[in-house]
């Protein structure tokens, strides 16, 4: 299989699938001396996981990763201090699944026949054939989206570092959307949440805020955990702090399942979304992503243009289509009102509406980058529909027996966010090797 590959400069590949034994994360260019821990990247995967809300699966998939290589073991000499921090080579992340039992795995294989409309089903077995990993769908599959999450979150702290910000959040759903929100108050929205999830999720405080994973155990020690771990999954849900909506929104001023940054818009989508669910159908939405704090000129002209490299968005799964700055609204505009115009206050360059998305001509103008996405419907729902058998061709009724989630767009905006650190950390590196060639030139000819 090709195709599970992105990234010149920081490189990203992918593998596993829903019910193999876990996914893995293999990532090239992560420079040497970041200090990295599990506990960080599993601070951003359970943001997308499964069975963490009303509005997700009930897969109880913990998504916990382990950080394989890539890492310094122990100091390179002694009191270095390098230890956990990584040396250049490439950072493998591996995450197990540890939800995969067999009465789950029966009901794919009862239902494995009957191609799932919407999926992929139907043309990964006309591509791969019987041997096709159908379980849970294999790598097509919204589960392998937690590679992305892992991997972009080792980019997103290196961005950080750099002073730059990548955040998403859920524009609209079911029908609601969210008003405009200024930036900054989004990305403080947005903290917020992430810090609420953190607190309120048993794993992250007995496996890792209680210290049992821990950065200087082994691997075959922390698989020795997991194994126990999948034992006790259950148990350890049992232990999620206890908090009402009420408590959370009070405590943390955000909507205890969803991440919209605005608390009215939020409330009535999670409304309409288990209204629609109540059916048995499912709900799509829009994801927005910001970046804020590049320079100007990241992006390459024709075939890799920076808007071009986030289209590649739509290799998510659910992901329709997606758009920058004003999008599809350009086409009810005239010139006057896209072009964003420029003035000049002392140094600075202001521009005076950001109708482009923060990037002209495939080059990133130092304004914030805006991208949305559009995610489909679940398309696993609780109702009868039309299919056949992919073996005889013979018509069939199919009722989604699987387990499901309301809507998809509650767990895609992490992806996204991780998504897009990737692209911009890949063009950033290729920005800053240019510039710097440039500067060594023109030092030259001087």
């Amino acid at each position: 299989m090709i195709g599970c590959h992105i990234g010149r400069l920081f490189q990203v590949t992918v593998g596993g699938g829903s019910y193999q034994e876990g996914l893995v994360s293999v990532i090239q260019g992560a420079p040497p001396g970041l200090l990295l821990t599990e506990q960080e990247i599993y601070g951003n995967l359970l943001l997308r996981k499964p069975g963490a809300d009303e509005l997700s699966s009930p897969r109880k998939e913990p998504d916990l990763p382990i950080i394989f290589t890539g890492l310094n073991a122990a100091d390179t000499i002694e009191n270095a201090g390098n230890k956990n921090r990584t040396n250049g080579t490439p950072l493998t992340i591996l995450i197990p699944n540890l939800d995969r039992h067999f009465i789950h795995i029966k009901q794919y294989q009862d239902t494995n026949r009957t191609p799932r409309p919407g999926h992929a089903s139907y043309a990964s077995f006309i591509k791969y054939g019987p041997d096709d990993d159908s379980i849970g769908a294999g790598i097509f599959s919204g589960r392998y989206t937690c590679t992305i999450v892992a991997a972009g979150s080792v980019a997103k702290k290196i961005l950080k570092l750099l002073g730059i910000d990548v955040f998403a959040y859920v524009k609209e759903l079911a029908g609601v959307r969210c008003p405009e929100v200024p930036h900054d108050k989004a990305l403080e929205y947005t903290e917020r949440y992430k810090q609420m999830r953190r607190d309120l999720d048993a794993f992250y405080q007995e496996i890792y805020v209680k210290g049992r994973i821990t950065p200087e155990a082994s691997f075959l020690e922390k698989a020795k955990v997991f194994a126990e771990i999948e034992q006790q999954i259950d148990q350890i849900r049992s232990k999620t702090p206890k908090m009402t909506a009420s408590e959370v929104s009070k405590k943390y001023n955000v909507n205890p399942v969803l991440n919209c940054p605005d608390m009215d818009a939020a409330k009535a989508m999670v409304e309409a979304t288990n209204k629609i669910s109540a059916t048995g159908d499912s709900s799509g939405g829009v994801v927005e992503v910001i970046v804020t704090g590049l320079p100007t000129g990241l992006g390459e002209p024709v075939f890799f243009k920076l808007d071009a490299e986030l289209g590649r968005m739509l290799g998510i799964g659910a992901i329709k289509a997606v758009e920058v700055g004003a999008g599809f609204a350009v086409k009810d505009m005239k010139g006057s009102q896209s072009n964003d115009q420029i003035h000049s206050e002392g140094k600075t360059v202001i521009f005076e509406s950001n109708n482009a998305g923060g990037i002209t001509g495939g080059l990133s103008t130092g304004q914030p980058i805006i991208v949305r996405l559009a995610v489909k419907p679940t398309p696993t729902i609780d109702k009868p529909q039309r299919t056949i058998d992919k073996y005889t061709l013979e018509n069939k009724k199919l009722a989604a027996i699987t387990r499901r989630d309301p809507t998809i767009v509650a767990r895609i905006w992490p992806v996204a966010e991780n998504y897009t650190a990737l692209v911009i950390l890949d063009h950033l590196i290729a920005h800053f090797g240019y510039q710097t060639l440039k500067n060594k030139i023109a030092a030259a000819k001087e």
